[in-house]
């Protein structure tokens, strides 16, 4: 059974995903909030799994409570759910260890089978944000992103094949399917990367990989 808690300032959408989530085996709604605040207060309280949270609420702010939610209840998975096409909208709420990123236009299956993605741990996010993830992380307003060279050294040739890919998007079994491994394999990959970059998804190492260079260089290289 996955708990999920809703968190967004529009009641009549969370009574939407309420009844949409009560339809579905497999799901719980633990409870509901109306802003980051109440959305923080009502994480601790319920430990839930998911936690679904719009962007744009009076108040706290769901980029400043998924920092906090990440922070205080680390066995949620915070999942924004929002209208927001904003890219940096996208990189903040990643950077601020959000578990995916999705649309509220999304069809009523694709967010289903991303919240039963995120509780097992996997990254999730709506197809026409990730071209934009990785344009924004290409193009940096700020400084330019630190060398490539010391990235690479972090990482065996293996995990560096494997970090390319999930930058690109790719599932686990796409991984897997690509380098002719077992899909095990690749989670055990993955879960060292993470650590040795001491990252807590797979977004975050997608964010990651284009920030540092890495993908730039091997398109290069290629």
């Amino acid at each position: 059974m996955i708990r999920v808690l809703i968190v967004d300032d529009h009641t009549l959408f969370r009574s939407g995903i309420k009844l949409l989530l009560q339809r579905q085996e497999g799901f719980e709604v633990a409870g509901e909030a109306g802003d980051g605040l109440e959305g923080i207060k009502r994480a601790k309280q319920l430990s839930p799994d998911v936690v679904l949270l719009d962007l744009h609420m009076p108040g706290v702010s769901g980029r400043e409570a998924v920092k906090t939610i990440n922070e205080e209840v680390p066995g949620a998975r915070v999942v924004m759910l929002t209208v927001s096409e904003d890219a940096e909208d996208l990189v903040d709420c990643l950077r601020a260890g959000a578990a995916g990123y999705l649309l509220k236009n999304i069809e009523t299956e694709f967010l289903v089978d991303a919240i039963q993605r995120a509780a097992r741990g996997e990254s999730v996010m709506s197809p026409q944000m990730t071209g934009k993830l990785v344009q924004e992380l290409r193009h940096p307003k700020e400084a330019a992103a630190p060398s490539a060279e010391g990235e690479r050294e972090k990482l065996s040739p293996r995990e560096m094949e494997i970090i390319l890919l999930l930058a690109k998007g790719a599932s686990n079994k796409e991984v897997a399917r690509a380098l002719n491994v077992a899909e095990s394999t690749v989670k055990i990959h993955v879960q060292n990367i993470l650590k040795k970059l001491n990252l807590s998804s797979r977004v975050q190492a997608a964010v990651y990989a284009v920030e540092h260079g890495l993908v730039q260089r091997e398109e290069q290289a290629g």
